[in-house]
């Protein structure tokens, strides 16, 4: 699973009325403790001291609609997307956060060759810098998704997903509570009350957790302790936020020095559409680009950078609305390191949106050409002259008949 999930609107899930194939609260117990029981074994954890941090879990059915995909009708569209999180406020959130903590960003792109700019820009997409956690508790979540997922055709692999969401959460809020893996002596020094605290606090619709958004299988296995306080907090630390998102980047391969995308020119769109597959794999040189005119030879000899004409690469297409709202594609050249932002959120306008946030911020993506590009319409033109669009077929119709 991804490290993270994009933000979601506040919901009140008491509005909900339940769906007739939710599951009862005692079904959903029971499935709950035996999962627990395959866990306490495992690990040597007492049952009983789980069992009490999970005792009053419930599902929260509004939770169920928001991972529902799209209706067959939905089109996907970059302005849109891109124009909800490259915003005045998040832009200018952004730079503040950088400005209180620009020494220790500093010191952690030196450390791991993640740039400052791409750290803070995923931070403000995920949360606007804290803003935006989530306000669901993570036990209810994870519970509610792995035992009741909605009908669709993934089913029993998200519930399964989820369902090691609960085990990564009980092993993490154990060690977070002063416990060891395995839990062989069971006199060990444990806070029940801290324990709680872990799988009660609050989460996003789907799980994740924090500043940065980590599910509790990445805060396991990626989280790390910036401020050196013995202790791992991504809800309040800013620096652990910081480090977390650099060690998660720097741990799926992040190439230091190397840039995230190159733009390419309308003109080349013809040519890299032919090769836009969907599939987030390094397929193609960058040499190969170049024979195929979609790079030109100064992209691809970009030594500040580090790229060659082995570097590998993938077209990224960016499906949208013109201001005719005539459907539309940008294309642009994804690199290493556009590839290792997918990893934390697995959509390419997601990683785009990284990309131009960190741009915005004054990072240098090291491309030697500025394509000139056509202008995205905004969201609310794309949404205006699809109206107009839709009267003057009306009308005309109209005046046919």
């Amino acid at each position: 699973m991804a490290a993270c999930s994009t933000p979601s609107p506040r919901v009140n899930d008491s509005a909900d009325a339940a769906s007739p194939d939710m599951i009862s609260q005692a079904v959903l117990a029971q499935n709950l403790q035996l999962l627990i029981g395959q866990v306490s074994e495992s690990q040597a954890i007492p049952p009983a001291f789980v069992e009490s941090g999970f005792s009053d879990t419930k599902t929260i059915p509004s939770i169920r609609k928001l991972v529902l995909p799209p209706s067959g009708t939905f089109k996907k569209n970059w302005a849109v997307y891109r124009q909800r999180f490259l915003e005045p406020i998040r832009l200018k959130a952004g730079k503040t956060f950088w400005e209180q903590n620009q020494a220790y960003l500093s010191q952690i792109e030196q450390d791991s060759g993640v740039p400052a700019e791409v750290i803070v820009a995923i931070i403000g997409i995920e949360t606007i810098y804290g803003r935006q956690t989530g306000n669901f508790r993570v036990k209810d979540v994870l519970s509610t998704l792995a035992f009741n997922y909605p009908d669709t055709p993934n089913k029993a692999v998200r519930e399964q997903l989820f369902k090691d969401e609960i085990k990564s959460l009980i092993l993490l809020c154990w060690t977070q509570a002063g416990g060891k893996l395995p839990a062989n002596n069971a006199s060990q020094n444990v806070n029940p009350e801290l324990f709680k605290q872990c799988v009660n606090q609050n989460s996003s619709y789907a799980g994740a957790i924090g500043l940065p958004q980590f599910m509790p299988s990445s805060i396991r296995a990626y989280a790390v302790d910036g401020d050196g306080d013995g202790q791992i907090d991504l809800r309040q630390s800013s620096r652990d936020a910081i480090a977390s998102v650099a060690n998660f980047l720097k741990q799926q391969g992040w190439q230091p020095g190397m840039p995230i995308y190159f733009a390419i020119p309308q003109s080349t769109f013809a040519q890299a559409s032919a090769l836009a597959d969907g599939e987030p794999q390094l397929k193609y040189s960058v040499q190969e680009l170049i024979e195929k005119g979609i790079l030109t030879p100064q992209q691809g000899d970009l030594q500040a950078g580090g790229v060659s004409p082995q570097s590998k690469a993938l077209i990224v297409d960016l499906p949208y609305a013109d201001q005719d709202g005539t459907d539309k594609v940008r294309y642009v050249v994804g690199l290493n390191n556009f590839l290792t932002i997918v990893q934390y959120n697995r959509s390419y306008f997601y990683a785009q949106s990284v990309a131009e946030f960190a741009e915005a911020l004054g990072y240098k993506n090291q491309s030697v050409i500025t394509a000139n590009l056509p202008a995205l319409p905004s969201a609310k033109q794309s949404t205006n002259s699809k109206k107009k669009k839709a009267l003057h077929k009306k009308a005309t119709k109209a005046s046919v008949n």
